[in-house]
């Protein structure tokens, strides 16, 4: 069920012959409802309208929206508020239907305090900020095997955190455990250790004694260990022939590996050509300086922005080639002699291979979709 409001004193119909007026919608999305609003070429608001987040959703508030395109001028194009999250299945169902979809934010802090907070409010923001070009980028493709990238990497990435994690508790522990033990297990490199825990054959039946009941802990964190290295030797099969096979370019770089590429192609999504510039992927990756000049100061401050999982990426192959690059270390000798920091290196080198991994990216027009009239 579908709910529309209709201020009678804005609504304009298209006369006969004249130019056709083009309306904007806007979407609020959420997990189990999305609001739209349409908007006139002017910013009038036409209508609101909550729907369900579901197929038949999307089709009644694309059917909604084209009823306002019938009855006003054409259906332009429509702002969407989380494309990557609640809004994905719209966005893909309105592509899919030759619908023009750019991504919004959110309305700002400022904006909130002035006119309040609903989903109708938001919804026609999302409207407004799609008309005025004030935010036009295009949302990230979410098909293909660089999707397939991206999910199998949420699994690898949680093993990854869940096995620091597990050696920490193995190291703690043995802060704990009786002197004997604690003298014959501290010196072992990691993966002696956690093969001579694994291993090891407790007798549970006293796990009474504090000094049973270390040993068996100990053996059951290092069996959780190898089980998820595993799991993350299982997903790196997976995902080294899928990141070779994309982007061959990318990992042919120095100091690019499969992890590093797979993040930097989530990043990018399956569209780069979305991304227009080498400048706006390294703004993307938040390695992008941001101008803080004022009056007759001159200069540029760290960017906090950006995709950080990229940002993480890129300063990887930094360190990498820092350590292993004749020509980097070159570099930051002389940078170092000229009275640069190492923090102010790594930065330039980070923008640095931005530019290569802009020029890497795989270039290939996947899914040309028609814009609606």
């Amino acid at each position: 069920m579908t709910r529309a409001v209709r201020p009678s004193n804005t609504t304009r119909t298209t006369l006969a012959g004249a130019e056709p007026v083009l309306v904007t919608g806007g979407v609020d999305t959420h997990k189990d409802t999305h609001t739209a609003a349409a908007v006139d070429g002017a910013g009038r608001v036409l209508g609101t309208a909550q729907f369900p987040a579901t197929h038949a959703g999307y089709r009644a508030l694309l059917a909604w929206l084209r009823r306002h395109a019938d009855d006003h001028g054409q259906l332009a194009l429509v702002g969407v508020e989380g494309t990557g999250a609640y809004g994905a299945g719209l966005t893909r169902h309105l592509q899919d239907e030759g619908v023009r979809v750019v991504e919004v934010d959110r309305p700002d802090r400022k904006t909130r305090r002035f006119q309040g907070k609903s989903d109708p409010i938001d919804a026609v923001a999302a409207a407004l900020a799609a008309l005025s070009g004030r935010q036009d980028g295009t949302p990230k493709d979410r098909t293909g095997a660089t999707e397939s990238i991206r999910l199998l990497r949420v699994p690898r990435r949680g093993a990854v955190r869940a096995r620091a994690k597990v050696m920490v508790q193995i190291k703690a522990v043995i802060v704990t455990a009786p002197e004997q033990l604690r003298a014959t297990l501290t010196p072992m490199a990691d993966r002696d250790l956690i093969a001579t825990l694994a291993a090891s054959r407790p007798d549970r039946s006293g796990v009474t004694d504090p000094a049973v009941a270390v040993r068996v802990a100990l053996r059951q964190l290092a069996r959780q260990y190898q089980y998820l290295t595993e799991e993350i030797n299982d997903l790196d099969a997976l995902l080294a022939p899928l990141v070779a096979q994309t982007a061959p370019a990318l990992l042919a770089l120095n100091g690019v590996g499969t992890d590093v590429a797979g993040q930097l192609l989530v990043t990018a999504g399956a569209n780069p050509d979305r991304i227009t510039s080498e400048a706006a992927f390294a703004a993307l990756c938040g390695v992008a300086p941001v101008p803080a000049s004022s009056g007759r100061t001159s200069r540029h401050r760290l960017s906090r922005g950006g995709d950080r999982n990229a940002n993480a990426a890129l300063y990887m192959i930094v360190l990498c080639r820092l350590r292993w690059d004749p020509g980097t270390r070159t570099y930051a000798d002389r940078r170092t002699r000229e009275g640069k920091t190492k923090k102010e290196i790594v930065r330039c080198l980070k923008r640095h291979v931005a530019r290569e991994v802009y020029r890497a990216l795989p270039r290939h027009a996947l899914h040309d979709r028609p814009v609606a009239a």
